[in-house]
């Protein structure tokens, strides 16, 4: 593919899985960005307070931008994303948790990112 014929979208997939080791910093941190943030209005504050107090897995989405991982790319600009969050079992041995398994080509082979 010459330069012309390739895309100057790049989609980049990002998993993470966080250990909550203090529950209550977490979500003081996600209610304090809320009470800072002065975009939204009265009700939708109200939800996101909800939301946080709730499940600390909206309190790591609330404090998560991916914005944040592609700032400071040179030559790039975000164009669209999207992100959410849930709470997992998480087994570090199993291999249901094998972060690699999406680079598996249809051959079976690794697909390393280096495009060749």
């Amino acid at each position: 593919m010459t330069t012309d014929e390739t895309s100057r979208f790049v989609r980049l997939k990002v998993e993470l899985v966080l250990e909550v080791g203090d529950a209550e910093a977490l979500t003081g941190a996600a209610l304090q960005r809320i009470a800072e943030d002065e975009g939204p209005g009265p009700e939708e504050r109200a939800h996101s307070v909800s939301a946080v107090e709730e499940d600390e897995a909206e309190a790591v989405a609330y404090l998560v931008d991916p914005f944040d991982l592609v700032a400071d790319v040179p030559g790039a600009e975000l164009v669209q994303a999207s992100w959410s969050s849930e709470q997992v079992d998480y087994d570090p041995d199993s291999p249901d948790w094998d972060l690699d398994e999406d680079d598996e080509e249809e051959d079976g082979q690794r697909d390393d990112g280096d495009g060749v």
